[in-house]
Parts: C-alpha cells; structure tokens; sequence
C-alpha cells in the first residue's frame, strides 16, 4: 500500500531484457541518491512511477527491479531511461497525506494542456473510456504515482477530460514539471470507487 505522496525521484539509469523473448519483459536499475533507502531490502515493494514494484538487488545508491510485459503494457515510463517517482510502501502507522493507492495502474491517460495559471499550473488528462467513470469532482486520482485531486471532469466521446491543480511545491519534489500536451501517465483510481462499483453490481 502506497499514499501518493513521493519520497524522492529516482532515475532509471539502465534497462535490459530480462530473457531472449520481448514476452519476459525488462530488467530496470534505478538510481535512488534523493531518496531514502534505509531498511529497504530485498522483496520489499517500491511504487515507480506509480506502479508497485519489487526490489531484486540492490546495491549503494542503486536498487534493480523486474518489469513483466503486462507491467509495460499498461504503464508508460518504464521502459527507458530517465526520471521516475518513487514512494516506499505505507507501514502501520504512517501518516495518510495522500490517499489509499494501491500501486496498481489502471490504465494510460494522456496530458491534453499543462498551463501554469497564477503561481500554480493547470493539468488536463484524457481519460480512457474504461477509467472515465470511476473519477469524480473533488475525488482523488494518482498520476504517475501522485496523489492529486481532481477539480473537474468533462465527459466526451472518448471518456472524460480531467482537470487538476498543480502546486509549485509539487512541481519542485516529482517528475511533473516535465509533462506536456501529448504526454502519456499513469493512472490509478481511487481505491473506494472499485469497491462501490462491485457492490453495486
């Protein structure tokens, strides 16, 4: 379990193939000097970029995962070197900042305006038809593993366009300050609207 909140951002600093077929997915080295790796080990769970990953190896300043192909083709910014939010996972006890998130992406939406409007900026994501239900005003999303409230969605033939306020202070601790009209990200809904939907079912 996660909160949204990022303790650091890392870099993915190399990705191999983790076997001879495209089908086994990817072998990331993440380098982690501006977050904290302290009693991290092996088998413990970090969310990059939102989606929760394992710990295979690690070594100073560095730790390696695994990424299957199920993992990549659901999630974008995983497969190729650069910047990436990491959060550890939540222990009993800690703080809830964020939100309940689960390190699971739901899908890929894509940034359609990121406008700095006063001292903060305004991000709008499409959201897919299949997520589009599941977010609501004042509702909570993850994005790219960022706990972010969602200040209005409008419905269109593809899903629903959502807009979120972006603090500086958020810009200055995540990754971002690097999206774009075009850009793809992470998507996790809030874990609460799942289980209304099964219970209403």
């Amino acid at each position: 379990m996660f909160t949204g909140i990022i303790s650091g951002v890392g870099r993915i600093s190399e990705v191999k193939p983790a076997g001879a077929s495209a089908d086994d997915g990817v072998h990331l080295t993440i380098e982690a000097n501006n977050f904290d790796m302290s009693g991290i080990g092996l088998g413990d769970s970090i969310a990059v970029q939102g989606a929760c990953m394992t710990v295979v190896s690690q070594e100073q300043g560095t730790f390696q995962v695994d990424v299957s192909r199920e993992s990549l083709d659901k999630t974008t910014g995983l497969d190729a070197v650069g910047s990436v939010n990491l959060e550890r996972s939540l222990k009993l006890g800690d703080s809830l900042d964020g939100h309940l998130v689960s390190g699971h992406v739901d899908g890929m939406g894509e940034v359609t305006r990121f406008d700095e409007v006063g001292e903060s900026h305004e991000l709008r994501i499409q959201v897919p038809t299949e997520l589009s239900k599941y977010l609501a005003y004042k509702g909570s999303v993850t994005v790219n593993g960022v706990s972010l409230t969602v200040n209005s969605v409008e419905d269109n033939a593809n899903g629903c366009e959502i807009s979120i306020n972006i603090i500086p202070h958020t810009l200055q601790v995540t990754t971002l300050g690097q999206l774009k009209a075009g850009s793809k990200v992470n998507l996790e809904i809030d874990m609460i609207a799942r289980y209304v939907e099964r219970m209403l079912k």
